[in-house]
């Protein structure tokens, strides 16, 4: 009997391979560390809202409005971000490449 299954769509093989996985999974994985990053550069002293100051007027509104726990998370991931996600570019564009 023939196999039909196939692990990763044709179209996709170079995306999965350059994220190192699904998208949806790297995202995820890729909040997470920004988070956790941020937790740590705050604890040492680094400030995200000198770096992103723009942002900070565009979602002052919704954080008076009572969000605390949007802004607790927000202000760790961009924080986290600011060292992860080119960190990861910068990775995934130089590094090792398995299997080619």
């Amino acid at each position: 009997m023939p196999n039909d299954i196939r692990d990763l769509p044709a179209g996709n093989d170079g995306l999965y391979r350059f994220l190192g996985g699904s998208p949806l999974s790297v995202a995820f994985r890729l909040i997470l560390l920004s988070i956790l990053v941020g937790v740590v550069l705050a604890a040492i002293g680094f400030d995200p809202w000198n770096i992103l100051h723009s942002i900070q007027t565009l979602f002052r509104r919704l954080w008076d409005l009572g969000f605390d726990a949007v802004n607790w998370l927000w202000r760790y991931f961009l924080l986290g971000a600011v060292l992860v996600i080119p960190i990861w570019l910068l990775s995934r564009l130089f590094g090792n490449s398995r299997g080619r």
